[in-house]
């Protein structure tokens, strides 16, 4: 067999719309950016001379609005068969979605495998034999890789597949396969697609989800890219993660135990800023903070959130260039450092408030009067033409949470935190 590389992509999301931007945020930036990781993946393909390159679905995020996001991929993908270099590509559950994207044509030298049935390219040039099926509809509950065909010999077979396997947290169960089946069907890798997480499933056979090009919020944190695939002889001898995104997701966990004030608390933060700059690999980082741990602190950075997250970037603002980043946003899930068997000891008001708020904590239905009285007014307000409070102030803001009667363990134990802080102090 000849030897060859690929680069292994899935997951473009082109032009994926923007989810949970505060005021402030960089949009445009942050917007372009699934954009610009697709010109990274083209540039980088160039550069290592591959011979060509794998998509395994999901190359849009639903029905475009206009031409203009299928005319980049048309770009993209003229670049690369321009300068010799072959693409193969499957739709996944988001392509499917797309009117449009059935009538684009594609350049010579790509192709998008077909979705009635499983398809095969034969390149002889390479002794390198493709095999996938795109989704014909976003909801494939079916198991689509029992439908591929046996493999060629003499040939190093490649299965492509937008899958979630046998399930992955937070992505549908599309397509649903076992990696023992897989690893049975007798091709040599296995270029899966849907599961946003790089993970190589397996080594023997190759089976490898890269993850996707470009992060899109918070929970798709770290460095997000492709997979290069070297391989001599039938065999794969390297495979590479290369990063591609241009911008960064993080989310920060802060230990506050025992920090004395906010100033301390915002020196940590700092240091933890810097370090994540520094990791970042000169990517713009867009980061969430939560700091975490019992501190004397607490009441302090519970006080006022806006304020502490404007305080929070000035203290990343010492230690990392304007515009290397943005602060989505600071959690504080600290709590008061309290002796909760001197304060339940007391004889006062103080003794019987720890009392009742213990057994609030231990059983959220004793709320039913307050939760009763915020229904009425919320009901009154409603009544009188206000806008829906889940409208106006979000489906969890504790307003809304207390007025239908939905009080979460961690809300209850920030406002025990708060409360018994601030009693403690007097």
């Amino acid at each position: 067999m000849n030897s060859f590389r690929f680069l292994h992509a899935a997951d473009l999301h082109l032009d994926s719309p923007l989810r949970g931007l505060g005021a402030d945020a960089p949009a445009a930036r942050i917007r372009r950016a699934t954009r610009e990781a697709l010109d990274n993946l083209v540039d980088l393909a160039i550069a290592e001379e591959v011979n060509f390159v794998v998509v395994a679905g999901d190359l849009y995020d639903g029905d475009w609005p206009d031409f203009r996001t299928g005319q980049t991929l048309v770009a993209a993908f003229g670049r690369l068969t321009r300068a010799g270099i072959r693409v193969v590509a499957i739709r996944g559950n988001h392509d499917a979605e797309s009117v449009l994207t059935r009538s684009l044509r594609l350049p010579d030298g790509a192709t998008l495998l077909r979705a009635d049935r499983p398809d095969t390219l034969d390149w002889p040039d390479l002794a390198v034999v493709l095999h996938g099926q795109s989704f014909e509809t976003r909801e494939v509950q079916s198991n689509l890789a029992q439908a591929y065909p046996v493999p060629v010999a003499n040939r190093f077979n490649i299965g492509l597949l937008h899958t979630a396997a046998t399930g992955r947290p937070g992505h549908a169960s599309y397509a649903p396969c076992t990696v023992e089946q897989l690893a049975a069907h007798g091709y040599d890798y296995w270029a899966l697609g849907h599961i946003h997480a790089r993970e190589e499933v397996l080594r023997e056979p190759w089976i490898v989800y890269p993850g996707n090009l470009q992060g899109r919020h918070v929970n798709e944190p770290g460095s997000k890219g492709a997979s290069l695939v070297t391989v001599r002889h039938g065999h794969v001898v390297a495979l590479e993660h290369r990063p591609l995104d241009v911008v960064r997701w993080g989310a920060l966990v802060v230990d506050c135990e025992g920090a004395a004030d906010e100033e301390a608390v915002l020196e940590r933060c700092r240091r933890a800023i810097g370090a994540a700059v520094d990791a970042g690999e000169g990517r713009f980082l867009a980061l969430r903070i939560r700091l975490e741990g019992p501190c004397p602190a607490h009441t302090a950075l519970a006080r006022d959130p806006a304020s502490l997250r404007q305080k929070v970037i000035a203290a990343g603002l010492e230690v990392a260039e304007a515009g290397s980043f943005w602060l989505q946003e600071v959690r504080t899930a600290t709590r008061a450092m309290l002796d909760l068997d001197a304060l339940r000891a007391r004889e006062d008001a103080v003794g019987r408030l720890v009392g009742a708020i213990e057994a609030l904590a231990a059983d959220p239905s004793a709320a039913a009067a307050p939760v009763a009285a915020a229904q009425a007014y919320a009901s009154h307000m409603l009544g009188r033409g206000a806008v829906r409070l889940s409208q106006a102030l979000g489906p969890d803001h504790p307003a809304v949470l207390a007025a239908e009667g939905r009080l979460p363990p961690e809300l209850l134990q920030r406002a025990r935190d708060l409360l018994l802080a601030r009693l403690a102090q007097g």
